[in-house]
């Protein structure tokens, strides 16, 4: 969690004020920074097997949305039981349990396309995802403790760019394992046996990527084990799940959490169609393989967004580069809704360079001084990300109704709300 230099910042009237000096673990850094680059290449293959399960199952854009529905549903469920669990075991042991929770849900794979149950898919995800809130409850404060508390927006802002590389490469290599049919015939076109045989075939593929996921998360597991002595300094507070929520009481951390509740639905709700969305005859008209390789551009322009804003981060107030990147992903927002061809379609992936510095910074600014609080404070936080499970939910439910470009309306309000925020957080602590 954030820590800021200790004054009180001007929108906040209840600080908590920094406590003790940063953790001192040379190279502890390079550890968190994979730990960034692991689960934000998981979370994005999410856009990859949506359009997969979507065909495979024929659903409508609502029920395919209930992919990242049970995802990121469990931040709401794990994040605060996470985070005690977390302030428990201490940080490298949590992260342990985060990597072999994850490496169960991949393995959950193996049942789900056996049975070829849509809904043994979604608890399947959902395990998974219960291991990446564990992770990030520890990723995310760790970064901001490994080092002085006046560059804590530029670091967690590069560390974030790990995240970015992981969602960059992930979607590419999945979009070629995973998407394009393994017959010349549809699931719709199917029924009975045939239908069964036809969902376990195809799916075989997601299973072959997620074994390769779980071989990788069992070394890095036993790789952080035995380092799991090294952090040195680690200090956590007992507090009741009370105090935790009554964090939500100081303006600029419960401002703050509404806002990555906003920015992880309308980043997540993009992500998830914009493999439909540019497949679409008035946008790109492509194929879903193609279609899916292009995910790497949205998550791409974050990746180089991060690096350039872990710069700009150190010379320009953060809360009004908060508010210029919203403004800018409400326009490009706008343009891809109003337009065809080309222009609809990379204005939209273009949103993913807006979204850069959006998460580190919220992260950063509303979480000020919390100090020995922060597992509390980045508890709370990941709950707040399961926007990502009720945000394109509704923006599926929407698409069906309206159509995909006019529900990105609904993206375009949460990037509103955050501007808003970027302004009112913008005086320095």
């Amino acid at each position: 969690m954030a820590l800021a230099p200790g004054v009180a910042t001007s929108t906040d009237p209840n600080p908590i004020e920094e406590v003790g000096p940063p953790i001192d673990a040379p190279g502890l850094n390079y550890f968190v920074f994979a730990l960034f680059f692991i689960f934000g290449g998981i979370t994005s293959l999410n856009d990859v097997i949506i359009p997969k399960l979507k065909e495979l199952f024929t659903l409508s854009f609502f029920e395919a949305s209930l992919v990242q529905f049970c995802f990121f549903i469990a931040y709401a469920v794990v994040g605060i039981p996470g985070a005690r669990l977390v302030k428990k075991l201490g940080y490298m042991r949590g992260a342990v349990a985060g990597l072999l929770t994850m490496m169960v849900g991949c393995l959950l794979f193996i049942p789900a396309s056996q049975t070829a149950v849509f809904g043994v898919f979604l608890f399947a995800y959902f395990i998974l995802a219960t291991g990446v809130v564990l992770v990030q409850i520890v990723a995310n404060p760790l970064i901001s403790l490994l080092g002085p508390a006046k560059t804590t927006h530029s670091r967690l802002t590069f560390a974030q760019a790990f995240n970015s590389l992981g969602t960059t490469i992930f979607p590419y290599v999945g979009s070629v394992l995973i998407l394009g049919s393994l017959a010349t015939v549809t699931a719709a076109e199917l029924s009975g046996a045939e239908l069964q045989a036809y969902r376990t075939a195809e799916s075989q593929a997601i299973v072959n990527g997620y074994l390769g996921l779980a071989a990788a998360l069992a070394v890095v597991a036993a790789i952080v084990w035995a380092f799991r002595n090294r952090l040195k300094g680690e200090k956590h507070d007992e507090s009741s799940l009370a105090e935790g929520i009554a964090l939500l009481k100081r303006p600029r951390f419960g401002y703050g959490a509404a806002c990555i509740f906003l920015y992880v639905g309308a980043e997540v709700a993009i992500g998830s169609f914009i493999v439909s969305y540019l497949m679409q005859a008035e946008v790109l008209n492509l194929g879903e393989q193609d279609a899916g390789k292009l995910i790497s551009l949205y998550w791409g322009g974050a990746l180089v967004g991060r690096f350039i804003g872990s710069g700009l981060l150190r010379m320009v107030s953060p809360g009004l580069l908060l508010a210029t990147v919203a403004t800018g992903a409400i326009t490009l927002i706008a343009i891809s809704a109003n337009s065809t061809g080309v222009i609809a379609g990379y204005s939209l992936l273009a949103v993913g360079l807006m979204n850069s510095i959006m998460f580190p910074t919220i992260f950063s600014l509303a979480c000020e001084k919390l100090g020995p609080r922060a597992a509390d404070g980045s508890g709370i936080i990941n709950v707040a990300i399961a926007g990502g499970a009720v945000i394109p939910t509704i923006y599926g439910a929407l698409a069906d109704q309206v159509g995909l470009a006019a529900a990105l309306a609904l993206p375009a309000a949460c990037y509103a709300i955050i501007a808003g925020f970027g302004i009112f957080a913008r005086k320095p602590a």
